[in-house]
């Protein structure tokens, strides 16, 4: 089964995700920051990134655009799960290479639709 990085500072919202995922066969790690999911992508291999946004020490936008500099997460899929929904943010999330926007709070199901379709 596919092996998700989970980033966000709220560990309520992290709990829910891992949860949903974990509950539908994913192996999850979580991550408190984009510096945590930084060094965690790093030190390991992760087939999909989803990302809060507004976070301290690194942001959601920031933490895609490093992620796609390295070759393990060029093509890998990242979503960002996040409050924000204005068009101005999604386009810097494209720009820095988000594959899709889930706005929070998120249905589970919608999510685990999500994953699946840019898991493929």
């Amino acid at each position: 089964m596919a092996s998700i990085l989970a980033v966000d500072d709220s560990a309520s919202m992290r709990q829910m995700v891992a949860f949903t995922l974990k509950g539908a066969g994913y192996d999850v790690v979580e991550a408190v920051d984009g510096e945590d999911a930084l060094s965690k992508a790093k030190s390991g291999k992760f087939d999909l990134v989803v990302t809060d946004v507004n976070m301290p020490r690194k942001d959601g936008i920031t933490l895609i655009k490093e992620l796609r500099q390295l070759g393990d997460y060029k093509f890998t899929p990242m979503l960002m799960l996040t409050t924000e929904s204005g068009t101005d943010k999604k386009m810097q999330g494209k720009a820095a290479g988000a594959t899709g926007w889930i706005v929070k709070p998120f249905n589970p199901d919608q999510l685990l639709k999500t994953i699946n379709k840019v898991l493929g």
